[in-house]
């Protein structure tokens, strides 16, 4: 189902788009193409097609957790700035 330009100019509306004519007619040209493309696209057979969700075959390059005991208040406050009552002291922001 082709685009209109009056869609085009609704779509344009919502996003609070101001469009020429001349840019109403070369979106809907283009539009068009691009809804021609994907109707090509599903006529194709990809019954047999396994779903991906990237094309390379990726995986987690990560290390796998391991619990590990934290960093002792002390030690993790002593770089800081400034600490009070156990806790980083920050300027407040409002």
């Amino acid at each position: 189902m082709p685009i209109t330009t009056a869609e085009v100019e609704h779509v344009a509306l919502l996003a609070r788009l101001k469009l020429t004519p001349e840019e109403k007619a070369a979106y809907t040209e283009q539009l068009n193409a691009i809804l021609e493309y994907m109707d090509k696209l599903n006529a194709l057979d990809t019954t047999d097609v396994e779903p991906t969700a990237h094309v390379l075959p990726l995986r987690n390059v990560f290390r796998e957790d391991v619990v590990r005991p934290g960093l002792p208040r002390e030690k993790a406050l002593a770089g800081a700035p400034a600490a009070s009552e156990g806790q980083f002291k920050v300027p407040r922001v409002v």
